[in-house]
């Protein structure tokens, strides 16, 4: 959108997939026989399969408010969708710009947008939650985001519910929020969920769970000639093993990976997600994964956080920056349940891969007291004040209080 990568960068090109030996067919599947097996397209042709996998994605939810269909109302969740975001800002060159939703596709759009047309946009964000980033933190961790934005002109309005969306002519010009207020928008982003494409699935009777297409952990669905995976599917939570969505890249490229493994033969199970993820905004980062101190009390356990403020840099190296993780325990079992990372650098953020690891394994908080990082003083804290093993050192101390 902001003409920093080019269209046709951003898609796998078909000649890759055909160099590999994979035959390429553009079409739109509007039928499928199961008990035949086969896939009618469009055109009027006919695909017969063997085994066929579903990977039909999702879209975002647009919920049912009254003006959601006015020019200059976007959404964004594909290629397309950037392209006529781009091309409406070209057109109509809006001023004032209005998001629903303050989760990460918000703040990265939000930030993109006022750094690449600096003082010349008005941005504001209206979150129905009580903090930024909701579903990754916790309330102590999403006031630095808030602070930040703020700090850069964004104007972050939550715990405020958009009603109905206003226009002149057919175009949007603003919004009217439940608490009374109203805000002018030249241009208004819904970015507040998706839901997964289950209608082909739904049409040959495959088992619809309650966040997308049942399947086995070898992707395979109740048709034992049909497997799916990525947003389309319903995953379970690495921790509590109940029914989630999980609609991220990763876990996406996870169950691709292990279709085609059972495809081949394999028999390599889905472990669960733990809905790792992060995002940039300006010079900050924001990642997670596992479970919040919230969602935690929420599912029964009795979790003890540990919050710890660490830098990027040894002290004695110039350009440190500050960034801060917080993890959550498990009381009874001593385990790492999750972890919450806002930093000024990608690098320090990355931290959160090692906590994800850490949870994958099954580690406590005397195992995180031992944790020993590879470290250089240019790019990591001393190793005395190594946040993890700090954060394992805290978590002890408030077990033994």
């Amino acid at each position: 959108m902001a003409g920093l990568a080019a269209e046709d960068a951003i898609v796998v090109p078909d000649q890759n997939l055909r160099n590999a030996g994979i035959e390429v067919i553009e079409g739109e599947v509007v039928r499928l026989d199961a008990s035949g097996r086969k896939v009618a397209l469009a055109n009027g042709d006919t695909l017969d399969y063997h085994k066929l996998f579903l990977a039909t994605g999702a879209s975002p939810m647009v919920p049912p408010i009254e003006g959601r269909d006015l020019e200059g109302v976007m959404t964004l969740r594909g290629l397309p969708d950037a392209c006529r975001i781009k091309d409406y800002f070209l057109e109509k060159k809006p001023k004032k710009i209005l998001f629903i939703g303050a989760g990460f596709i918000t703040l990265e759009v939000a930030s993109l947008l006022a750094e690449t047309a600096k003082d010349k946009m008005d941005i504001t964000i209206v979150e129905l939650m009580d903090r930024p980033l909701p579903l990754m933190l916790d309330m102590d961790m999403a006031s630095l985001v808030k602070a930040h934005l703020e700090e850069k002109g964004l104007r972050v309005l939550t715990g405020e519910k958009v009603e109905k969306i206003t226009g002149k002519a057919g175009k949007v010009s603003g919004v009217v929020l439940a608490s009374g207020k109203e805000l002018p928008a030249d241009m208004v982003f819904m970015n507040i969920g998706t839901r997964p494409n289950v209608e082909l699935a739904k049409e040959i009777g495959l088992d619809i769970g309650r966040f997308g297409i049942k399947v086995n952990p070898y992707q395979e669905t109740s048709d034992p000639h049909i497997l799916a995976g990525g947003d389309c599917v319903e995953k379970f939570h690495f921790i509590t093993g109940k029914p989630v969505p999980g609609q991220l890249r990763g876990p996406a490229v996870i169950q691709g990976r292990l279709a085609a493994k059972r495809l081949a033969g394999y028999a390599i199970p889905f472990p669960g997600v733990l809905n790792a993820g992060g995002c940039q905004f300006f010079e900050r980062v924001a990642t997670s994964t596992g479970l919040t101190e919230e969602e935690a009390k929420r599912e029964g356990f009795e979790a003890i956080t540990a919050t710890v403020d660490s830098r990027s840099k040894h002290g004695m190296i110039p350009g440190v920056h500050p960034w801060r993780v917080k993890l959550v325990f498990d009381k009874k079992s001593e385990k790492l349940l999750g972890g919450q990372i806002v930093a000024h650098t990608v690098a320090s953020a990355k931290s959160i891969d090692t906590i994800n690891a850490l949870i994958w394994g099954g580690k406590t908080m005397s195992d995180l007291t031992t944790h020993m990082c590879a470290c250089n003083p240019d790019i990591s804290s001393e190793p005395s004040l190594e946040p993890i093993s700090i954060a394992g050192e805290l978590a002890l101390q408030k077990l033994k209080a």
